[in-house]
């Protein structure tokens, strides 16, 4: 799970190699990380430890050459997003 968001949050480099490139595109989108996460949590991992590595990331130290990054916090945010919301089922239209 740590080793996905760090990856997500991390993004691309500026001088990746097309193959890097054509990876990212295929496994580095949000809908793939948070299937990753959610297949994680369907076999043991908590919501709340997933919320607090969000906030690790965000707080602490050891993370901070990773915010530096261009977009990387919004990249977070947008995974504290999907994470923080409680799921909504279909409702019926009438």
């Amino acid at each position: 799970m740590q080793k996905a968001m760090v990856k997500y949050v991390k993004g691309l480099s500026e001088n990746a190699s097309s193959f890097e490139k054509r990876n990212h595109k295929k496994y580095g989108r949000l809908t793939h990380i948070c299937r990753q996460i959610e297949y994680d949590i369907k076999h043991g991992v908590t919501n709340k430890e997933v919320i607090s590595m969000v906030r690790k990331i965000h707080d602490d130290s050891s993370f901070s050459e990773l915010r530096k990054g261009d977009g990387s916090m919004q990249r977070l945010k947008e995974l504290e997003v999907h994470f923080m919301n409680p799921r909504r089922g279909f409702q019926q239209p009438w």
